[in-house]
């Protein structure tokens, strides 16, 4: 560490150098009583940044709940501020602190190593770029370092300081650093973590922190400040694709129209064409406004104001990106959660998801795995529990644009928010935008294949058969009766002398789906493949009936979309749930409350109701018999049903 001497120095060159610092945030974390704060606290006093009168304060404290014996200073009494932390020696919220040095200017976290507060580590964490990780040299790698090792990698931290400390108490043992290494390596080695350096020290007697201690002769390494001093974090942010999210619109006067906003990612510059998320106009930058004049280009993080030189459509919570690195913009979102509330999360709740100036309305639509964080395994879940976090797709009412976290934290981060008491409940990592991961809706064929059509035209068939190609879609909860109706309909249109087939979600799983569960994502999946087959027996002439859970709207309206909109009838079958429990014959409601179904639509998972069908049929009212009749006038009246020669 570098000391200056400010009596050699002009104060205003000295403070104009101390504003232009490189800022590094950083936090601590560990298992309980790993000296987190102790560690903080010797860092504020070595760098000389407490004041006396703090430094008098702990040491009165220290004499009542300090922990580190009589006549010792407990440093930790600096950042444990909250009464309930000093009575029982441990954190419990995040406290920030600030020092510099000739160097760098720091802001540190110190969060806390509980279980029970995995959500005010993953606060504390989500705007740092470095995470100190301790470990108790006496304990070695625990199941919170390996927790906390999962949450730092989650939220692409990716410098980590494996900080052994209490190395005082093993004797400074190289051996027993080196065991830790090895142990702590092998773990690391599954997580996104690229850039992890060890340090041996004692917070408590400051060896290897601010200075090199010579206790520990074989090591050969820096201290924890010269480390902090001089890692290399100005690749962090991500300056080559554009992001200008719009907070605010100027508009002082009838000539002045500008938009105010933070620069999150890239460089904006002076003439640059950009284009308009959502909407997709474009136009140039005339000129980049700040309070003290005008800037030829301006890079994350400034706060500038930027107009345009076309009058285009721009409000709050549009983007401005540049046109050649658009970002993903989708009303689905492939995330993983850390969820923070006492209430759970539960598929089909409504939460408002804020994604940096933007705000929209959102939902689960499924869970795909929970991950258990001291172990990292998956298993399935149907909700989420406060602390935990889980792998899951969310629904939005509106697009947003987005990028994966990885490639940018500023576009690709979010919190969820409770509609009714306005709460921060949970904060999200988007992985990716648009379709899920192996979802192949919408996807590219792995070869450029070009297509042949047939040598018989549509209308011939339309002549021959006496119909026109449809596909009625059925769709509900297991039990509404919808395959009694699919095939009690097809007697009817066959005894007309119609070339009708069924394609129920039962048989299609015993031969082209039979690779499928019946999660809520699996039966989507059902029938998007059952509509590529509606889509062929269409084109082929013939009437398609579908029976399906489809429990998705999205999904639903896709299958629409493959098939073609303009031959697609969409019937809700529905009927109270006591009623529908009791027709199943399957048994799929029993296993599903016994746990023994994951996701399953109207119990454990969500079931979207149609929003717009083209008939409602309250099976526990009308007969079988009147369905059929109501689809069958239903067909004529859209013309799916010519009269016969």
């Amino acid at each position: 560490m570098q000391v200056v001497d400010l009596s050699r120095e002009d104060i205003h060159s000295y403070l104009a150098r101390h504003q232009k610092k490189e800022l590094l945030r950083l936090l601590t974390c560990g298992s309980v009583d790993d000296g987190k704060s102790t560690l903080i606290g010797r860092l504020l006093h070595d760098t000389k940044t407490i004041y006396e009168d703090q430094l008098a304060a702990v040491r009165r404290d220290s004499e009542k709940v300090g922990t580190t014996g009589a006549g010792e200073v407990d440093l930790a009494l600096l950042t444990d501020g909250l009464k309930a932390e000093r009575e029982q020696g441990i954190t419990i919220d995040v406290a920030y602190r600030y020092f510099s040095t000739d160097r760098r200017k720091f802001i540190i976290a110190d969060t806390p190593g509980h279980e029970q507060y995995t959500r005010n580590m993953a606060t504390g964490a989500s705007t740092c770029q470095l995470a100190v990780i301790l470990i108790d040299a006496r304990h070695g790698v625990m199941t919170q370092t390996r927790r906390h090792s999962f949450i730092v990698s989650l939220l692409g931290i990716r410098r980590v300081v494996v900080a052994v400390n209490k190395m005082d108490l093993v004797g400074y043992s190289e051996e027993v650093f080196e065991r830790i290494r090895e142990d702590y390596t092998g773990f690391v080695a599954k997580l996104d973590i690229p850039d992890v350096a060890f340090i041996p020290m004692s917070a408590l007697k400051g060896d290897n922190v601010a200075t090199r201690s010579e206790a520990m002769p074989w090591y050969q390494g820096p201290a924890l400040l010269d480390h902090l001093e001089t890692v290399h974090i100005a690749s962090d942010r991500n300056m080559a694709e554009l992001r200008f999210p719009v907070q605010y619109v100027i508009r002082p006067n009838l000539d002045f129209r500008g938009f105010a906003g933070t620069v999150a990612s890239g460089i904006l510059r002076k003439g640059d064409e950009v284009t308009a998320i959502p909407s997709g106009k474009r136009s140039r930058v005339k000129s980049i406004v700040t309070y003290d004049g005008e800037l030829d280009e301006a890079f994350a993080p400034q706060a500038v104001t930027v107009t345009l030189e076309d009058e285009i459509d721009v409000s709050r919570g549009d983007m401005l990106v540049h046109p050649d690195q658009p970002p993903s913009v989708s009303n689905e979102l492939e995330a993983m959660v850390v969820w923070m509330a006492e209430q759970p999360l539960v598929p089909g709740r409504p939460y408002t998801l804020k994604q940096t100036t933007r705000q929209v309305s959102a939902e689960v639509a499924s869970f795909r795995y929970g991950v258990d964080v001291n172990t990292l395994e998956h298993r399935p879940i149907t909700r989420l529990e406060l602390n935990e976090v889980g792998h899951l797709q969310l629904t939005l009412t509106q697009a947003l644009a987005c990028d994966p976290y990885r490639v940018n934290r500023a576009t690709g981060a979010f919190i969820l928010i409770d509609r009714i008491t306005n709460n921060t409940v949970g904060a999200g990592m988007i992985l990716e935008g648009g379709r899920p991961p192996g979802d192949v809706w919408g996807a590219e064929p792995v070869a450029r294949l070009k297509s042949r059509e047939s040598l018989v035209a549509p209308a011939e068939r339309e002549e021959r058969l006496g119909q026109v190609p449809a596909t009625i879609l059925l769709v509900g909860l297991t039990g509404c009766g919808k395959s009694r109706i699919a095939y009690a309909l097809e007697r009817r249109l066959w005894d007309e002398g119609r070339t009708v087939a069924v394609l129920y979600g039962q048989n299609m799983r015993q031969g082209l789906n039979r690779d499928l569960g019946f999660t809520a994502d699996d039966r989507s999946e059902n029938l998007r493949r059952s509509a590529e087959v509606a889509k062929l027996m269409n084109d082929a002439g013939l009437v398609t009936i579908g029976a399906f859970v489809a429990p998705h709207e999205t999904v639903r309206e896709r299958a629409k979309d493959l098939i073609g909109r303009d031959r697609v009838l969409e019937i809700y079958c529905t009927a109270p749930m006591e009623v529908m429990r009791k027709r199943d014959q399957s048994g799929a409601y029993r296993l599903a409350d016994e746990g023994k179904i994951a996701q399953m639509p109207g119990v454990t998972a969500a079931f979207e109701e149609p929003k717009s069908p083209d008939l409602v049929l309250q099976t526990d009212q009308v007969s079988v018999e009147e369905s059929v009749d109501r689809i069958v006038e239903l067909m004529k009246a859209r013309g799916f049903l010519t009269p016969r020669a």
